[in-house]
């Protein structure tokens, strides 16, 4: 989304460096592209290391673009974030099946993640800002911030085998998972660790320019989607960096769990 711009890096406390004794994450966002406006050049780094990553979609970004119908744009876009997901070494994208712009916050999402999670076992769950504005300036959409704060929830409903108990009955039985440790806020406008980035830069804007579709929808046929993924994504790491030892990173609000 255009409105995602980079954390102000004057008089800001010094930033902690990301944990790194973990081997399974579970990305949890709203839309195809979240990722890539965010987290996309930490990912890189930590699958090339040997981490596991994996992305679970709550739309498909059927709202996503105004030239097209829900349907054609969901299907595009489900086939951008799988790519895009690939070129930073993530080969395991889920989606669900709310509605892109109106998800509802409630027992159902709630239910949904707290089924991911069980599902996938992740020792670090990350999302995307879930607080009310980006930076302090420019509104949050209804979608990050409902879904951010279900994940922030989900990593205690994954734990509590009293909470949603139908999941742990039956053949598809999801047993309790109280194996996650943090919960990794991309976007925060209060971030309190970073990720220094190096090898993972020309990867996240690979990434984020396999959303071509739904960047020229944003800017026009004629927007050249690495051109306008590496305008944004270069100033914002090393936005970070200012806040981080002077070197290019990626900054997360880590909630301990």
């Amino acid at each position: 989304m255009p409105e995602k711009t980079g954390p102000r890096a004057a008089a800001q406390p010094p930033l902690a460096p990301m944990p790194d004794d973990w081997q399974r994450a579970l990305a949890i966002v709203a839309h195809p592209d979240d990722l890539e406006y965010g987290a996309a050049a930490a990912i890189a780094e930590w699958t090339a290391a040997g981490r596991e990553v994996s992305y679970l979609l709550v739309t498909r970004g059927e709202a996503g673009i105004d030239g097209l119908a829900p349907a054609e744009c969901a299907t595009i876009r489900e086939a951008e974030q799988r790519a895009g997901a690939a070129l930073v070494g993530v080969t395991t994208v889920e989606f669900l099946d709310h509605h892109d712009g109106v998800i509802e916050a409630g027992t159902r999402l709630r239910r949904d993640l707290c089924a991911a999670v069980r599902r996938h076992r992740p020792e670090l769950l990350i999302t995307l800002n879930h607080h009310d504005t980006w930076d302090g300036a420019h509104w949050n959409t209804p979608d990050h911030r409902v879904v951010g704060r279900a994940v922030l929830d989900a990593a205690g409903d994954a734990g509590n085998r009293w909470i949603f108990p139908e999941l742990t009955a039956g053949e598809g039985k999801l047993a309790p998972w109280k194996g996650v440790r943090w919960v990794a806020v991309a976007g925060s406008p209060h971030p309190t660790h970073a990720v220094e980035v190096g090898p993972g830069i020309d990867p996240a804007i690979d990434s984020l320019a396999a959303h071509g579709a739904y960047i020229k929808g944003l800017g026009g046929a004629e927007q050249d989607p690495h051109a306008y993924a590496r305008a944004f994504i270069e100033p914002m790491l090393r936005a970070g960096g200012e806040r981080h030892r002077g070197r290019p990173a990626t900054l997360f609000q880590l909630y301990p769990h």
